[in-house]
């Protein structure tokens, strides 16, 4: 039985989906206490209770202490089980950070599935369904697996009410060099707004093109979503290059101006653009984990975040893969997987 303390690191909701996702990779039980300890407010929030839900579901786990407000689970996996499943969060939590949960242990398991998630897709403190499907799912394909994603309804904060849809194909994971992003070939600034007033976008735009300025006029656009699926705002910017697509993003909420949420994202565009790096910020947390059942695996990134630090260590803690950070000023931090 492995002791986490949720409050270390990271201290949000990444300690409980890693750990759930290690656990039934390895077999391994753990108790979490103090979860989410270094919230404003912590304990276990509903999107967190469906991923670990979704992880017992799976796995044929056992879970003690899961109910919303809990600050202390006991978790005992069981054997993971390929299979068609439907999960909804109920608010406008994380689709994707649900998914994160189980995606690897049913990469690795002995037959294919099927999985529907229904909650946010486009909501605060998460990366948007463009991630999943442009960023990380072309890369875990690379790695051995086929892994296909559909959006099949848009949810914002804080109604919710998307879905996505999540086919995956099981294969063995092999290492993989993610060192050079190669030749830039496309970018894009999308305005998607839903039930909301239209100059919300053009706002958003506008800031976007002073921050981005030698980006040509016809990457930003503005896309308007049925009002039945607000109401809701999102600003995605994507750059694209020969061997990835990192995806920026931001979310409309009351009291935070467009121009704002536009001049923020637009900024992590362009440092990510400046950096050199292959993964961006949300990239490279979401690579250690395959890359360890893989064995190894290397990528150069920006710097590193505490939500990949919090990673790092529990993947020591569960599998005993320790992994080596070259950090150098101005430039692309080099992350080596299983290596010294």
């Amino acid at each position: 039985m492995i002791i986490i303390d949720g409050s270390e690191g990271e201290g949000g909701g990444q300690v409980l989906r890693y750990a759930c996702a290690l656990a039934l990779l390895t077999g391994t039980p753990f108790t979490i206490e103090n979860i989410r300890g270094g919230r404003e407010k912590p304990g276990l929030m509903r999107q967190h209770v469906t991923a670990i839900e979704a992880a017992c579901v799976i796995g044929g786990a056992e879970c003690s202490g899961l109910a919303v407000g809990s600050n202390s689970i006991s978790f005992r996996p069981g054997r993971v089980t390929p299979g068609d499943y439907h999960f909804a969060v109920g608010t406008a939590g994380s689709t994707g950070l649900v998914l994160q949960a189980i995606l690897v242990p049913l990469m690795m398991a002995d037959g294919p599935s099927r999985i529907v998630i229904e909650g946010g897709t486009h909501a605060m403190a998460a990366p948007p369904f463009e991630f999943t499907e442009r960023t990380l799912l072309p890369i875990i394909n690379r790695m051995g697996p086929t892994v296909q994603a559909r959006l099949i309804r848009h949810g914002f904060f804080p109604r919710g009410g998307g879905r996505i849809e999540i086919d995956i194909a099981p294969a063995p994971l092999r290492a993989i060099e993610c060192i050079e992003r190669g030749e830039a070939y496309g970018r894009s600034v999308t305005a998607l707004v839903a039930g909301i007033p239209f100059d919300v976008a053009e706002r958003e735009l506008k800031t976007a093109r002073k921050i981005l300025a030698d980006w040509p006029a016809e990457a930003f656009a503005t896309r308007q979503l049925p009002a039945e699926f607000g109401p809701g705002n999102a600003l995605l910017i994507e750059t694209a290059f020969e061997h990835v697509t990192e995806v920026m993003s931001g979310f409309g909420k009351l009291g935070v101006p467009a121009e704002r949420l536009a001049q923020t994202a637009s900024r992590r565009a362009a440092g990510y653009v400046g950096s050199g790096a292959f993964a961006g910020p949300y990239l490279q947390d979401q690579l250690l984990l395959p890359f360890a059942m893989a064995g190894g695996g290397v990528f150069t990134t920006v710097k590193i975040s505490q939500h990949s630090r919090t990673a790092i260590e529990l993947i020591r803690r569960f599998i005993g893969i320790d992994t080596a950070i070259v950090e150098v000023e101005d430039g692309p931090c080099r992350v080596a997987v299983g290596k010294a």
